[in-house]
């Protein structure tokens, strides 16, 4: 009796494992499938009816791979699986970005530049008046600017979505030729709308946009509705120039070698993250890289902000959502939403 007890306990053990063992396969399966249906959403090839019929194949296939595993046809079930998904990856592997599609007019240009020493020439710097999302005029300027006159460095984080998702800008000040903006963008094509999970499966081309204050900014802040702040970076002059040109380096880059964005490894903050630890040797990763909301919290626990105020009041006199409204148009809009923002001191 006590060894068919044993006996017993081992087959209800095995069996066990057994269905440990499927579990464990169906939700690798499972995930890799998931991986799959989105990444042949947001690419799969062809006009829209044939876009659906590769995406009911993969389902239909990989749904039929999970069935195999739990009507014990387990070695049919894992290899027809691994085989569908790796021509999955083969095929998702073969994807290219690149600089020549019918692009939305706000990222038709890309902004290249010229450093000669201390002269740069920025060319490309977007300089739109908007009235809408839809109703503008553009303009595409040719700028010059001398880094002997880099006097200052400001964040300005643009909020839209809740406190932990923001749009970071980076403004730089030259005294009295004014200030120039680089943002961080995705590429879209002509009717493409943003998306954080398409970010992730290369939908969108990266760009660097150059731009005057009164469109970048404004744009956000009087067209869109969203709500922004302007920090004054602590950095010395030496990482202020660095950093300009290696803006100027990443955009050139860009227009010789397109590559994709992607949601977390290339967007508005991590790009920048990745060009200033260039500059300065070390900077340490933190989860508010990612949750951009954050991102000034970060920069003023590493010192990056200005050090004699709390943060709660660079928070509140940096809002510059009122006095952007308030400016609009204003030849003086760049001074108008500096007013009162600690560290910086204004005729």
């Amino acid at each position: 009796m006590n060894y068919g007890r044993c006996g017993m306990g081992s087959v209800g053990r095995a069996a066990r494992l057994v269905i440990v063992g499927r579990v464990l396969l169906t939700l690798m399966v499972g995930i890799s499938a998931t991986w799959g249906a989105l990444a042949l959403w947001y690419q799969a090839p062809g006009a829209h009816a044939v876009h659906g019929l590769i995406l009911a194949t993969w389902i239909l296939l990989s749904t039929s791979m999970l069935a195999a595993l739990w009507r014990g046809r387990t070695i049919l079930g894992i290899v027809g699986f691994t085989a569908a998904f790796a021509v999955l990856i083969f095929w998702w592997q073969q994807l290219q970005p690149s600089n020549d599609r019918i692009w939305a007019d706000d990222v038709a240009r890309m902004m290249t530049g010229t450093v000669d020493g201390q002269q740069i020439t920025l060319h490309n710097v977007r300089n739109f008046d908007w009235r809408s999302d839809i109703d503008y005029t553009q303009r595409w300027e040719t700028r010059h600017f001398d880094l002997d006159r880099l006097e200052s460095v400001d964040m300005i984080m643009s909020y839209w979505s809740g406190p932990s998702i923001a749009h970071m800008l980076v403004s730089f000040g030259f005294g009295d030729a004014g200030q120039v903006a680089f943002s961080v963008e995705i590429r879209p094509e002509k009717g493409e709308a943003f998306s954080e999970i398409g970010g992730f499966f290369d939908e969108f081309e990266l760009s660097i946009v150059a731009a005057d204050e009164r469109d970048v900014i404004r744009v956000r802040t009087n067209v869109r509705g969203e709500d922004d702040y302007l920090y004054r970076i602590n950095m010395p002059k030496s990482a202020m120039r660095a950093l300009f040109v290696a803006y100027i380096e990443e955009a050139n880059q860009l227009a010789l070698t397109p590559r994709f964005y992607n949601t977390i490894t290339a967007n508005c903050t991590t790009l920048v993250y990745h060009m200033m630890k260039q500059i300065i040797g070390y900077l340490p990763w933190d989860f508010r890289l990612l949750l951009t909301g954050y991102l000034p919290q970060y920069v003023y626990g590493i010192g990056g902000l200005e050090p004699h105020h709390s943060f709660e009041e660079l928070r509140s006199r940096g809002r510059i959502t009122a006095r952007a409204k308030s400016a609009d148009r204003s030849e003086r809009f760049s001074l108008d939403i500096r007013r009162g923002v600690p560290g910086i001191s204004l005729p």
